[in-house]
């Protein structure tokens, strides 16, 4: 058996839960978070997400932020750093809400911590 990434869910769907972010779509979130195969569709989502954000004709930061500090807690250490890396993809200001939000949760230090001296 081949391990391919799945198309299920696609980036619109990873979307739209992240959008909405209740508690059944952080469970959603978390389940794909666990499954490495997952990776890809998630990004790609969460991508799509900050360039909706991005072109909205208002800019919720509070929300922005809220979203990076949750991916920050939630996600594991073999997406941190892409994450970080998707937040500094843009100098727009939703990705620099997400990217604050991403910070203040202190996920990359978690996942890397700095190698004692």
């Amino acid at each position: 058996m081949q391990a391919t990434p799945s198309s299920f869910p696609d980036r619109d769907t990873v979307a739209s839960k992240i959008s909405a972010m209740t508690a059944e779509d952080e469970a959603y979130l978390n389940l794909l978070m666990e499954n490495a195969l997952q990776d890809e569709n998630l990004l790609e989502g969460l991508l799509l997400f900050l360039d909706q954000q991005s072109q909205a004709k208002f800019l919720n930061t509070l929300k922005l932020e809220k979203c990076g500090e949750w991916f920050g807690n939630n996600a594991p250490a073999r997406i941190q750093i892409r994450l970080h890396e998707l937040a500094k993809s843009s100098q727009h200001a939703a990705y620099a809400a997400f990217r604050a939000g991403l910070a203040k949760s202190g996920g990359l230090e978690k996942a890397y911590p700095k190698a004692p001296l």
